[in-house]
């Protein structure tokens, strides 16, 4: 039999032998643990470890569910909190965009070139403007007009859409809308946005020139996870570059797209590699 690779995210209050017993579990199972990864928070002493590891003689989803009925049973004194994924496993992610397009074609084009280890399963859109830009990708794309009056339909019509294309994972590639919290609970599952600021400096709309009104010597852009409170999900990616008193809103807007496309790529990489892994309102992003 092929050797069958799985990921294994654990997330606990750190004690002694955490490593020893999963370890020892794994080799009962006939694992070999191919790359390891832990950190411990020094200021809460929660412990956090990716395991990538390959069964020997069994199925992924044979191990999966091994693993699965023996972990809750491995540590009685801790609460436990534990993510199991087949390695081969290929998620659909569906790309949002509004007019703005220079996000949403480096993913597509990394996509193109196999750089993303996921299938596209669909462009959805509140505009019809790139539509022409998608297509030649042979992607779905998708109009979903939203308007303060239809909001609420517009997302139960994109809740039904995602279903529909079996979306595992939702990328907003500047996507200028706010997701509202009705949907994000019902949704329920992984939000990736891309902010063009620095967060949690200038949080909202239009921060380049909320940066160029400050008089900023940095801008930047940040990659998060979505949650409720607007732009304040946990941090996955960022990056900076300088700004001077000669650059206007235009130069600091055209400098901060080539971050943009940067840090959005390399956080949804880092997603669906399953290197990140959150705590509270903070994430531990395994390289």
């Amino acid at each position: 039999m092929m050797s069958a690779r799985a990921i294994l995210l654990i997330s606990c209050p750190d004690r002694p032998g955490i490593i020893a017993r999963i370890s020892n579990l794994l080799y009962s199972l006939d694992c070999n643990i191919i790359d390891s990864d832990q950190h411990t928070d020094d200021a809460d002493g929660h412990f956090v470890w990716r395991i990538l590891f390959e069964s020997r003689s069994r199925s992924v989803p044979t191990v999966i569910a091994e693993l699965g009925a023996a972990l809750p049973t491995l540590f009685s004194e801790i609460e436990l909190h534990w993510e199991l994924f087949d390695a081969a496993y290929r998620e659909r992610i569906v790309i949002m965009v509004s007019k703005l397009h220079h996000c949403m074609m480096d993913l597509l084009s990394r996509h193109h070139s196999g750089e993303l280890d996921a299938d596209v399963a669909a462009v959805i859109s509140n505009h019809a403007d790139l539509e022409q830009l998608v297509r030649p990708f042979g992607i779905p794309f998708f109009v979903i007009p939203v308007t303060r009056e239809n909001k609420a339909q517009a997302e139960r019509e994109l809740t039904q859409r995602l279903e529909e294309v079996r979306c595992d994972t939702l990328v907003l590639a500047r996507y200028m809308q706010i997701l509202s919290g009705d949907f994000l609970r019902a949704w329920s599952k992984p939000v990736i946005n891309i902010h063009h600021s620095f967060l949690p400096a200038f949080v909202g709309a239009r921060p380049y020139k909320q940066a160029h009104d400050r008089g900023v010597k940095l801008i930047g852009a940040t990659a998060h996870y979505v949650t409720e409170e607007l732009d304040a999900g946990p941090i996955i990616a960022q990056a900076t570059t300088t700004a001077t008193h000669r650059d206007t809103v235009a130069d600091l807007t055209r400098r901060g797209k080539d971050l943009e496309v940067v840090v959005l790529a390399t956080a949804v990489r880092a997603h669906l590699q399953k290197r990140v892994l959150s705590h509270r309102n903070r994430t531990i992003v395994f390289e």
